[in-house]
């Protein structure tokens, strides 16, 4: 069983854990002006995927 010799230091596990980020998505500017978050449909004109 993996245990770790010595205690890692409260800086080492934060320099570790600062790579995980939150990366939220950027809208995207459909034809006729609106905004809309990639992947969803639009709202006002209930196109996806120009269909």
């Amino acid at each position: 069983m993996a245990v770790p010799k010595r205690r890692v230091s409260k800086t080492r596990a934060a320099k570790r854990r600062t790579h995980y980020k939150v990366v939220l998505a950027a809208p995207i500017k459909d034809k006729d002006g609106t905004w809309r978050l990639p992947h969803h449909y639009n709202k006002f004109t209930g196109e996806y995927k120009k269909k």
